[in-house]
């Protein structure tokens, strides 16, 4: 059973840094997709960056250059170093990992099977 649990949230003001980590446990793909998602109050979830197979990154623009997607696949671990926060980053951040059958890795919500529980993060002006 593969499992996805995040840690790492928290409150900052604006220009902080916050980094979330997610450990995964019975993914055990040797080449992995890997994505980090936010949901804002009453939108869909949307994507903010994914890491495919090859190690190639994909930035959503509204994060790109503050936001920095990385694996530790000794660890099974996950992390996104979030930098110069604002406050309309504030959501609730998911990681995902695994691809549903006959799915590519892009950041899109259809493609990942395993989702974790979300963690809040909240940015003050």
């Amino acid at each position: 059973q593969v499992q996805l649990l995040e840690s790492g949230a928290g409150s900052v003001q604006a220009g902080g840094s916050l980094r979330l980590s997610c450990k995964t446990s019975g993914y055990t793909a040797r080449r992995k997709c890997v994505g980090w998602f936010r949901q804002f109050p009453g939108k869909e979830r949307e994507g903010v960056a994914r890491q495919n197979e090859d190690n190639e990154i994909f930035y959503d623009d509204s994060v790109k250059g503050r936001f920095t997607i990385s694996q530790d696949s000794a660890e099974n671990m996950i992390y996104l170093q979030m930098n110069d926060l604002k406050p309309e980053d504030t959501a609730m951040y998911y990681c995902a990992a695994g691809l549903k059958s006959g799915q590519v890795c892009y950041l899109g919500r259809a493609a990942f099977a395993y989702w974790g529980q979300g963690t809040q993060v909240t940015v003050s002006s």
